[in-house]
């Protein structure tokens, strides 16, 4: 089978194509003929950042081809989505049953893709931000997989003011069309209106401008892999707080929680209440161009490798 690798930490051009065998399927796992591949900025950036080269993984949908032991309510040809801990940029994947969903009927993998992992972290920060109705959220990388989402659950769950913080001015269209009332840049000199719930997506150098656009009491909820430093005194004046989330924390300790979430989340894209992006499909050759795509956070929505 293909499968992309690195073998040197850099940029997208590290990235490669080799011919393995197919994996088999250990314990509680999947084997699954992968037909779509999710690209989020976490994994982009561990070609980057990280010490050694790991197998880059995340959230895929295809078809079960085989089941290992001790597998019970999947079969082969069961149409599945979620995320792999493994290899997951090849055409075949491993899929642990604890991380795995079903497919419904009336959509695609594509569909898949763009919905369960990004609308799973954008619904559960948005739940760990205690999201009351009424209340203002602000999301940054506003038009990203999981951004994009964000801004529509935001307004689902009742928010009175939803504002999208983008990188350019150009995506301010793409946010609006989403609910965005408001719209602000990174590099303008304040973000607006105080609002009660920030869901930041960046980190780093972002995260006291972030901070300081919460109205007293508000929270700041990271879910961002670019880590940062938030200063205490900006959150004590005010009463402010900050909330750490992880999703796969909740799929690991609180498969349940997880479970529900998906199921919401088919419901409301069932409803037409949400409405996933894809910027655009790459072939599984082309991950290169599709983490250059990451990279420039050029994308509106959901950027996808198809084998």
């Amino acid at each position: 089978m293909r499968r992309i690798r690195y073998e040197r930490t850099g940029g997208p051009e590290e990235l490669f194509q080799e011919e393995v065998p197919t994996p088999e399927p250990g314990v509680g796992e999947l084997l699954v003929r992968t037909r779509a591949i999710g690209v989020t900025l976490p994994v982009v950036r561990k070609v980057r950042e990280s010490a050694q080269p790991i197998p880059l993984g995340g959230e895929l949908a295809g078809e079960v081809v085989r089941v290992g032991e001790g597998v019970s309510g999947y079969a082969p040809g069961d149409r599945v989505t979620g995320l792999c801990f493994g290899h997951g940029y090849a055409e075949y994947a491993l899929l642990h049953t604890t991380m795995a969903s079903p497919v419904p009927a009336d959509a695609t993998a594509t569909d898949a893709v763009a919905l369960v992992r990004s609308g799973v972290v954008a619904l559960g920060a948005l739940e760990a931000a205690r999201t009351e109705r009424g209340e203002s959220v602000l999301v940054t990388a506003a038009a990203s997989g999981v951004g994009h989402l964000a801004l529509q659950l935001a307004r689902w769950k009742g928010a009175a003011r939803v504002v999208a913080a983008v990188g350019d001015e150009g995506k301010e269209d793409f946010a609006r069309s989403l609910g965005a009332d408001a719209v602000v840049t990174y590099g303008q000199q304040g973000w607006g209106d105080p609002v009660d719930i920030v869901l930041d997506a960046v980190g780093g150098a972002l995260l006291t401008p972030a901070v300081k656009a919460l109205a007293p009491g508000g929270r700041l909820v990271a879910y961002s892999s670019g880590g940062g430093t938030i200063d205490a005194y900006d959150l004590l004046v005010g009463g402010r707080s900050a909330i750490g989330f992880q999703v796969a924390i909740v799929a690991r300790t609180q498969p349940e929680r997880y479970a529900r979430w998906t199921r919401e989340l088919w419901r409301l894209f069932g409803e037409g209440v949400l409405r996933p992006a894809v910027h655009a499909e790459f072939a599984l050759a082309d991950a290169a161009r599709a983490h250059a795509v990451i990279e420039a956070r050029a994308n509106r929505g959901k950027v996808v490798l198809v084998p």
